[in-house]
Parts: structure tokens; C-alpha cells; sequence
């Protein structure tokens, strides 16, 4: 089992979490569509060879995003991530994967 976590912006938001859920992500024993969400501010600067989906290149941007927190089983973290990576509309979203150990659910 595996912890996703990808920032999106608010505009975005629900056609990639939808997007995400549907290729697997989120589901754990009786559940499934189970996430964190939480909004913030994401701040980054285009560089020059930058093809930016927000902002301009060389200047500061603030963009409204959300943090996006899921499980996602072993057996569908490649077609979940490459279907992050075919919706997410920045050229490069930040993503984390964490490997996570049987001792992070109770298993009833």
C-alpha cells in the first residue's frame, strides 16, 4: 500500500481527484473515494524553458491549489499515476509516493 499525495489546483480539483479514484486510488477494505483534502497556497517561478500551465516564466506565482492525500494499492499505483500525470494539467506536479508498512491500517 502506498500514500499519494499531489497538490492540484482549486479549479482542477474535482476532475482529477475523480480522475485518480477512478484508476484505483483511495480504496481500502470496505471503502473507497477516501482521501485528505486540505487548500493552501502553492508558490512557484516558471524557468525559461518552462511551459507553464499557471503564471509567467521568470515571475513569482500564488496559486490557490489543494492538497491531495489517498491510498493506493499496490496493484494499481502505475495506472494511477500515469493517469495523474494524463490529467494534471501543470507540466510537472509535485508528487510523493510513500511506501507504507501493514502496521499503518487495523485490520479488523
Amino acid at each position: 500500500m502506498y500514500l499519494l499525495i499531489t497538490f492540484i489546483p482549486e479549479k482542477d480539483k474535482d476532475k482529477v481527484i475523480d480522475a485518480l479514484f477512478n484508476a484505483g486510488a483511495g480504496k481500502f477494505s470496505k471503502y473507497d473515494r477516501a482521501a485528505f483534502i486540505c487548500e493552501g497556497i502553492g508558490r512557484f517561478r516558471p524557468l525559461e524553458n518552462a511551459n507553464p500551465y499557471i503564471g509567467e516564466k521568470g515571475k513569482d506565482e500564488f496559486v490557490k491549489e489543494v492538497r491531495f492525500e489517498t491510498i493506493v494499492d499496490e496493484n494499481c499505483i502505475d495506472n494511477v499515476l500515469k493517469t495523474l500525470k494524463d490529467v494534471h494539467p501543470y507540466e510537472q506536479p509535485a508528487v510523493y509516493i510513500i511506501k507504507l508498512d501493514e502496521k499503518s491500517f487495523f485490520n479488523n
